[in-house]
């Protein structure tokens, strides 16, 4: 069944995760259904500075809601969406949701869907982490959402910058229940074939 997916970006560094899973997503727009898009306002200026190009620029079949739009579809509940991603995710962000702060649209969605017991996916972008970010994250995980980290992997062995951001790109695609052509791991056997143990 296609789904109804909402995508908010933060102004935590790596607009790249978001760049990346936008295109992903259009690879497979033929199981989405409607495909919904809210930015911060620090999350276009470091999308502009990280990325060269302003969000604004962004193609698709998609639309974009403003940050305080709470006439948006997916500001209730009854508008039926599956799933949220927040990528990248600030600590402020993190904050707000766990503290039932709705104080624009991506922190209402998010309390939308934890309160539907929808998937919210959170790809936080931060290091170190503090005691109060584990806490949150906690809080959080507990309320049903899914903290996913932007932590690549290595063992598909990518060879650029890009494929290391789709090694978290494709699991934040596993988690939101999209089908998708991402490396998957197939046990030690298989990595000795290729003359890597």
């Amino acid at each position: 069944m296609a789904k109804k997916i909402i995508i908010a970006v933060t102004g935590a560094s790596g607009a790249v995760y978001a760049k990346q899973l936008f295109d992903k997503l259009s690879e497979n727009r033929n199981q989405i259904e409607r495909l919904d898009i809210v930015f911060s306002s620090n999350a276009r200026e470091i999308w502009k500075y990280e990325l060269g190009t302003s969000a604004d620029d962004l193609t698709g079949d998609f639309k974009v809601y403003g940050k305080n739009d709470f006439f948006a579809p997916f500001a209730s509940g009854s508008a039926g969406y599956d799933t949220m991603i927040i990528i990248p995710c600030s600590m402020g962000t993190l904050g707000r949701i766990a503290a039932g702060v709705s104080d624009d649209l991506i922190t209402r969605a998010a309390d939308v869907m934890l309160k539907e017991r929808k998937r919210l996916i959170l790809v936080i972008r931060e290091n170190p982490y503090n005691l109060i970010h584990l806490k949150n994250m906690t809080i959080l995980t507990e309320a049903g959402a899914i903290i996913a980290p932007a932590t690549p992997s290595f063992y598909s062995l990518p060879n650029s910058v890009e494929e290391v951001v789709d090694t978290v790109i494709n699991r934040v695609l596993d988690l939101a229940g999209i089908e998708n052509k991402g490396f998957r791991w197939q046990g030690i056997e298989k990595m000795t074939d290729r003359g890597l143990a």
